[in-house]
């Protein structure tokens, strides 16, 4: 009896294997030009950004076309549909913390990197470069981080200092402190709220 039940055992697990490797008929091959799209990782440092540039002016009009719907049209928010963009800046110790590019994101290049890869959400990956640079100027500057005629490139965007840059904390634990910059933390070393860095979920932004 035990045999008969191992050889069933084995004659169905030959037949699911087989089953796994036949193509699932779903989705294509993606392009090449896809493929450079999406294949960038920025880091805080800036090191990863493409060449490109953008200004507010710029942003505006592809923000109008691309994000407006979801966002709001000065990036007030939309929900459900989409989060607050701008605003916010002195409220993450607060009761009501508002959560937005100007008053959270430690880094302007984490924001770049987020919109470029996620956004727009029926859409994700499909802005290019420059339009990823105007975008987050025309951000940064509803957000009064920096002035409207500034234009933001792989040298410039590095530079702005962001309101929360020094929300977060480096994580202590040895083994990933090469791998990661910053930990999420409940509390500053004094005793003051301090917030967790997570980007918003592309769900809901």
């Amino acid at each position: 009896m035990r045999r008969k039940l191992s050889w069933v055992l084995c004659i169905v697990a030959g037949v699911s294997l087989h089953a796994q490797t036949k193509p699932a008929g779903l989705g294509r091959p993606a392009s090449t030009d896809e493929m450079k799209q999406r294949d960038i990782t920025v880091l805080p440092t800036g090191a990863g950004l493409p060449d490109g540039k953008g200004t507010a002016a710029q942003g505006e009009t592809v923000y109008r076309d691309k994000c407006a719907a979801c966002h709001g049209a000065s990036g007030e928010g939309n929900p459900p549909q989409g989060t607050q963009l701008v605003g916010g800046v002195g409220t993450l110790a607060s009761d009501n913390p508002v959560r937005t590019v100007g008053s959270y994101w430690p880094y302007a290049t984490s924001v770049w990197d987020y919109i470029h890869r996620a956004m727009p959400l029926t859409k994700p990956g499909s802005l290019s470069a420059d339009d990823t640079y105007a975008v987050v100027a025309f951000l940064l500057n509803r957000n009064k981080i920096i002035q409207s005629d500034e234009v933001m490139n792989q040298e410039t965007l590095p530079k702005v200092r962001m309101p929360n840059r020094d929300g977060f904390i480096r994580d202590a634990r040895p083994d990933i402190q090469k791998r990661t910059p910053l930990r999420p933390a409940s509390f500053r070393e004094d005793g003051n709220r301090r917030l967790p860095w997570y980007p918003p979920l592309p769900a809901y932004c």
